[in-house]
């Protein structure tokens, strides 16, 4: 008999949780309660304008509050812990983007795992990053650099904004590839990263679009190649990296919004509607594409597909490359 009482009360228990979830649900969101965006990296960045852009949008459409909150380090890890952590009622969620989701996972031990204890909301951008040396490199073209590299093992060395950031990853898979040998120069953020490279002190690196777009057109940086699987509309005459002679080779930075785990479906689908809503707006299209991005929509089951596979294959570089944090 007691345990049929413990039956019916668990089971009664579960239902009011039930019915509370989906009340919640159809009353989200409270135009009272702010929203809060967590960006894992620092203020004034790409990653921190893109979430700002989305952030004035959706207080538009929505008529509430919706902030900005930077918590940055660990590439990422720091911020991603904090919304891992948080309420799963819809109101902290996180802008990660391919370092939090797609390579840390296989970098290092995280205080988080980066499938379970998120629910993806959906995907919002993708960008490339551009093959660029110093113009004192002789090479020209992606397959002059490779006989360069070879003709010369370990002599030129190539910057990235940090270890385990897209550059780095994307300049690893170039030397798997190619079969060279360059020396990693890692440095705090990309700024100081392009200025070195600017200067001569590294020859050749992956920097993003946005980055390095003006010190191309300038001059003082060449570009080479782009490493999306398609051209860049800033740069048509630019091919890509595959089509320079590595075939298959593609390293896409991608942007999405994460909510913590065991957020209700019903909160998920309503902010991934309102963030695609928001993305398909004209204005919003033109100031990604300004930042180098392309916005690309989709649901969070594909989103979560999406992380699966790059968990997957950076976790693969990173363990042959022998790649660590530190």
């Amino acid at each position: 008999m007691t345990s049929l009482k413990s039956f019916a009360f668990a089971g009664f228990a579960a239902a009011a949780v039930s019915v509370a979830c989906l009340a919640h649900a159809q009353t989200f969101p409270d135009p009272k309660k702010p929203i809060r965006i967590i960006v894992p990296t620092a203020p004034a960045g790409g990653n921190d304008a893109m979430a700002r852009i989305v952030a004035q949008k959706l207080n538009e459409r929505l008529k509430q509050p919706v902030i900005v909150e930077n918590k940055s380090g660990a590439n990422g890890a720091i911020g991603s812990e904090y919304v891992a952590r948080a309420a799963p009622d819809g109101y902290t969620i996180l802008f990660g983007y391919i370092a939090t989701h797609g390579i840390n996972p296989g970098l290092s031990k995280l205080p988080y795992d980066a499938v379970k204890d998120f629910a993806p909301i959906g995907e919002i951008a993708e960008a490339p990053v551009v093959l660029v040396v110093n113009p004192s490199v002789p090479a020209k073209t992606v397959q002059e650099l490779i006989a360069l590299a070879k003709s010369k093992p370990g002599a030129l060395s190539y910057a990235s904004a940090g270890n385990g950031t897209a550059p780095h990853i994307a300049a690893e898979l170039f030397k798997q590839m190619a079969g060279i040998d360059m020396v990693h120069v890692p440095y705090k953020g990309s700024g100081p990263a392009v200025t070195d490279t600017l200067a001569g002190q590294t020859q050749v690196m992956f920097p993003s679009l946005v980055a390095a777009s003006g010190h191309m057109k300038s001059g003082k940086l060449r570009g080479l190649a782009i490493s999306g699987k398609s051209r860049s509309k800033l740069f048509p005459s630019l091919p890509t990296v595959s089509e320079s002679g590595l075939k298959g080779f593609e390293v896409t930075q991608w942007y999405g919004f994460f909510a913590p785990a065991k957020t209700p479906q019903e909160i998920v689908d309503k902010l991934n509607r309102e963030i695609v809503a928001v993305m398909k707006d004209p204005d919003t299209v033109a100031k990604f594409a300004a930042q180098g991005a392309e916005v690309v929509t989709g649901s969070p089951e594909a989103f979560g597909k999406l992380v699966q596979a790059e968990i997957a294959k950076w976790g693969q570089l990173i363990k042959t490359a022998k790649i660590t944090a530190d």
